[in-house]
């Protein structure tokens, strides 16, 4: 028997460490060559690992969230005689640090109910917590006739039952709790207390954490909200779908790319992105949009390459191939990476206004909020104004001030805005 040390490979031109994501092997697992040991995640990718011989593990090094430097100890397999040479000297080709250097864990705590956005399915399960003892049930003052069930939710609810006054026969029943919070407003209870619960955040939810905190902490953010009519343009929206064949059902989305396309070039400051070390801006001749897209995974950024090259149909294509390409996890580096300006929308969710966090090194980031109805007065066509229902949706764009000034995004708002209320130029040549 001999003890195979397998390091962590080079898996990649500068990639100097990689983050544990999950383990797919454990201690005492018989394990055979090529099996996937684990996932790691580098500044570039996500990597399955796997093994370069049979064997069984003896030793991991560190767990999901932990950092492995290139060339430190991933895994220790018992393999059967002697370690191949061709393995063995890969192996010695990239000595393992010291101890201390090869993780690095980070926690974080929490102690209300986890965020809307939930962290990769990779995770580990969390450790187990004691659930917090519920408050006991005021107690009762008086013997009262009621099922195990009837006490059981009276004492759920912080109902005394003995300040319940009973339909019949003096036993209490569902109905008589019923009737007791119909007239006693604001006497139920939300609930029975939930456990607490502490969850690793790691993998692409880490990765949001860190990019989130450098984008606020390094770009003086600032934002800009404009109201718009869109009801012209939701309008023709609906007639290009009545008669689209077999093209792509349009949503917003597209068209309020292609206006913005066409509403750049005479804001050249908005599509650009930020050097801070360097110092220097790079303003774009082409569009290359990302596009902020949930996932199970976290907020992802596929980037729409060329979006000024492109026409409404062809757009939507690209759209839903790129969001399906983010959900199920197969978008490549070249797909997420390279934006010069990203739209971010929430859909029926997007609220009123929106101050979206810039996507560094990018310099704005352009937020379509929800579509709501509202009487508005418009001209009658004689000189006077009358009341319609009309379809509005508030426009939202947080900028770099060191790059963007105020009025450069109110001008640049205010002519996209002319554009999505006179649609027709939208999709005019």
């Amino acid at each position: 028997m001999a003890k195979f040390i397998f390091n962590m490979p080079d898996v990649g031109e500068g990639v100097a460490e990689a983050e544990i994501v999950e383990w797919h092997v454990k201690v005492g697992d018989t394990i055979s060559e090529d099996q996937h040991l684990v996932d790691v995640m580098t500044d570039k990718a996500t990597i399955d690992i796997e093994s370069p011989v049979d064997g069984v593990v003896t030793e991991i090094a560190g767990e999901a969230g932990d950092i492995i430097s290139v060339g430190g100890m991933l895994v220790v397999v018992e393999v059967e005689g002697e370690v191949p040479e061709d393995v063995a000297e890969e192996a010695e080709a990239a000595p393992a640090p010291k101890a201390e250097q090869v993780t690095e864990r980070i926690e974080v705590e929490t102690s209300d109910a986890s965020d809307a956005d939930d962290a990769m399915a990779a995770d580990p399960e969390p450790a187990p917590v004691q659930a917090t003892t519920p408050a006991p049930a005021p107690a009762e003052t008086a013997k009262v006739l009621a099922t195990p069930a009837v006490r059981k939710r009276a004492k759920e609810l912080g109902i005394d039952l003995s300040q319940v006054k009973p339909a019949e026969d003096g036993r209490v029943r569902h109905g008589d709790l019923d009737q007791f919070l119909t007239y006693n407003s604001g006497y139920a209870a939300a609930g029975p207390a939930r456990a607490d619960e502490e969850k690793k955040v790691i993998g692409m939810r880490r990765r949001i954490a860190e990019n989130m905190a450098a984008s606020k902490r390094n770009i003086p953010h600032f934002s800009y909200v404009e109201e718009v009519d869109v009801t012209d343009l939701e309008e023709m929206r609906a007639q290009l779908n009545a008669n689209r064949g077999d093209k792509p059902k349009l949503t917003i989305l597209p068209l309020m790319i292609t206006a913005i396309c066409k509403t750049l070039p005479d804001f050249p400051m908005i599509n650009a992105r930020y050097d801070d070390e360097a110092g220097v801006v790079t303003r774009y001749g082409s569009v290359h949009m990302g596009m902020a897209a949930q996932t199970d995974a976290g907020l992802m950024v596929p980037v729409l390459k060329d979006a000024q090259a492109r026409n409404v149909w062809q757009l939507a294509n690209e759209i839903s191939r790129l969001a399906e390409a983010a959900r199920s996890g197969k978008a490549t580096k070249d797909e997420l990476t390279g934006g010069t300006l990203t739209v971010t929308s929430l859909g029926p969710l997007g609220g009123i206004a929106t101050t979206p966090v810039i996507n560094r090194p990018e310099v704005a980031i352009i937020g379509p909020n929800k579509i709501v109805e509202r009487p508005m007065y418009v001209p009658d066509g004689n000189g006077g104004e009358r009341i319609e229902k009309r379809k509005l949706m508030n426009i939202s764009i947080s900028c770099d001030h060191r790059v963007v000034d105020g009025w450069d995004a109110a001008s640049f708002i205010q002519a996209l805005k002319k554009l999505l209320e006179t649609p027709v130029l939208i999709v005019s040549a």
